[in-house]
């Protein structure tokens, strides 16, 4: 791994996964999805991670909704716009890629393989629901896996990759690692590697910590120092994985994507509370915070220079 001298702050403002009902504070507009990037990076966030939804909180892929955040977060800020092409498990592969291949942005995040993609838990937790879309939509993850085989890998990474756009390789578990190693060894991408690791997905890898130890000690073995590694977990183990990432040399991933927490028992009021947060923790740590600008020299980014506006 490249051990960070700067540690890079990823926020994911919205996602598609938490819903309407379990907080009052997830971004559901465009104009809440822009307020919250550009608070997050008021806050110290270098990396915005960026799905969109439409106003009732569904997830939406439409270049057109995305039109509305990308630009404007653009005007107000000069971070690092990362745009999904995970989507949603209930979107078609073209759905996922809309708007990375519309907008040809520096960063897409790229999962590395089909899994069971499962969060049906939350209807256990919600007694009251706010629109009638969000129940049968977290009950179908038990049923629907996330589709990522070879062929729609290799077809985003030519895809975006032929628009001068770097990935940041989700890795949901050990596998996916390998999976990763063969696209570079085919040629298909280039070093340096951003590994964004994930835990605590119900169908990926546990959110333990002997897990983002052996994590990293793979990447080592197979990318040696020729990649940067991020992680995050799902939930209450959020700040957690960051600050154990951090300690190891690593980036760091919040957002109400992620977690809808600041503490146990806490709803976070923004994404920027989360990177406040987070960033507090770095700083007791002795880390320094990274800039848009020391992001885009770390990862090799082109600058917005290619991106359509």
């Amino acid at each position: 791994m490249r051990r960070a001298d700067k540690v890079i702050i990823t926020t994911a403002v919205t996602g598609s996964v938490n819903v309407p009902s379990q907080s009052p504070y997830l971004p559901l507009t465009t104009a809440q999805v822009v307020e919250a990037a550009v608070g997050a990076v008021e806050a110290g966030s270098a990396i915005v991670h960026l799905h969109a939804r439409h106003p009732d909180g569904r997830p939406a892929w439409e270049p057109e909704i995305f039109a509305e955040i990308v630009p404007a977060i653009e005007e107000r800020t000069d971070a690092v716009i990362n745009i999904t092409t995970g989507g949603s498990s209930a979107m078609t592969m073209d759905e996922r890629l809309a708007a990375a291949t519309t907008f040809r942005p520096e960063l897409a995040s790229l999962n590395m393989g089909s899994m069971n993609f499962v969060y049906s838990g939350i209807a256990d937790r919600v007694t009251e629901w706010r629109y009638d879309w969000e129940k049968p939509y977290v009950l179908n993850t038990y049923s629907q896996p996330f589709i990522n085989s070879f062929d729609r890998i290799e077809h985003t990474l030519r895809t975006l990759g032929a628009n001068g756009t770097r990935f940041e390789y989700e890795c949901y578990d050990i596998g996916h690692l390998y999976s990763l190693a063969h696209f570079l060894d085919r040629g298909l991408i280039e070093t340096p590697l951003l590994i964004q690791g994930v835990f605590g997905i119900l169908g990926g890898i546990g959110a333990d910590h002997e897990n983002l130890t052996h994590m990293v000690r793979i990447a080592d073995k197979l990318f040696g120092d020729d990649y940067a590694f991020s992680a995050f977990a799902a939930g209450r183990d959020q700040m957690q994985f960051g600050t154990h990432s951090a300690w190891l040399g690593g980036h760091v991933r919040v957002g109400l994507e992620d977690s809808l927490w600041i503490g146990k028992g806490r709803l976070a009021e923004s994404n920027a509370a989360q990177v406040t947060k987070i960033r507090a923790v770095l700083e007791d740590l002795g880390k320094q915070i990274a800039t848009p600008a020391d992001a885009r020299a770390m990862l090799a980014l082109r600058g917005r220079d290619r991106s359509a506006r």
